[in-house]
């Protein structure tokens, strides 16, 4: 698919997304769960907000397929950075 191929994203419902995300981040954290299921929901919401932000305001859904597998190559290094750090975490 050629960049003049595709349509422009609905930037708007976009950011309507992660607007939605974040108050749901907001709203968690006020809530009262426990602290190891409060991380993993934050950690969770703020990788799919950052697949939108990727995706769209990135232009990486309208790339070739090897150009995403650029992309998510560092990928496997943050998550066993996140893993070592939630390690260290629930040591304390």
């Amino acid at each position: 698919m050629d960049a003049a191929d595709h349509k422009h994203p609905n930037y708007v419902a976009v950011w309507g997304g992660l607007f939605v995300l974040t108050v749901i981040e907001v709203a968690a954290v006020y809530m009262r769960i426990p602290r190891h299921l409060l991380v993993l929901a934050l950690l969770l919401l703020a990788a799919w907000k950052a697949l939108l932000v990727a995706l769209y305001f990135m232009h990486l859904r309208f790339e070739p397929k090897r150009l995403a597998l650029v992309a998510l190559a560092p990928l496997p290094l943050g998550i066993i950075l996140v893993v070592a750090v939630l390690q260290e975490f629930a040591k304390r």
